[in-house]
């Protein structure tokens, strides 16, 4: 990969650790730390710079208080429009809803988006293994793979997506 791609994958956690704030022994997991393991998934499988640097990045509009303008200064409209894709509507109560609409939302928006998300999940996944949380696999990581693969088009065609179907087939009871 080149080293741009580095310096902006750099900028972009400088951004998180900016805007991101601190997480503690009540948080799901690490934010950060996730994100940056989901960008760096897709770096070392040789995404394309808009997909890694979203990776980095599909917390931050939720999460941070870094805006959606600050974000297409520093790393363009595609990467934000992968985020943006990424990330969830709170305004939709019903957490299945909420769920189907954020993963429609990503298909829409094409393959890269939907790879972004599906690193997301496959991250979480192992997490949420490494934490025995069996209430997160099966009630987060399962349910959003769940909805991956009814929203997926059958043209999207990559290993990101086989990755996250042992995932899935592993936690289906």
């Amino acid at each position: 990969m080149p080293k741009s791609l580095n310096i902006k994958f750099e900028k972009a956690v400088r951004i998180l650790s900016e805007y991101m704030p601190p997480s503690d022994e009540n948080s799901r997991k690490p934010v950060i730390f996730h994100d940056i393991r989901v960008g760096v998934y897709l770096y070392e499988n040789g995404y394309p710079e808009d997909v890694v640097l979203a990776g980095v990045l599909h917390d931050a509009i939720e999460w941070s208080g870094a805006d959606e303008q600050l974000l297409r200064d520093e790393f363009g409209d595609n990467v934000v429009r992968l985020i943006s894709a990424c990330t969830k509507d709170d305004a939709i109560e019903d957490k299945e809803e909420r769920t189907n609409e954020l993963i429609q939302r990503c298909a829409q928006n094409g393959q890269d988006a939907l790879i972004v998300k599906t690193a997301d999940i496959i991250d979480s996944f192992k997490w949420y293994v490494g934490q025995n949380n069996d209430d997160e696999l099966k009630n987060h990581c399962v349910k959003n793979a769940n909805a991956i693969f009814k929203f997926k088009p059958k043209d999207f065609d990559d290993k990101i997506f086989d990755e996250l179907k042992s995932w899935q087939e592993r936690f289906t009871s």
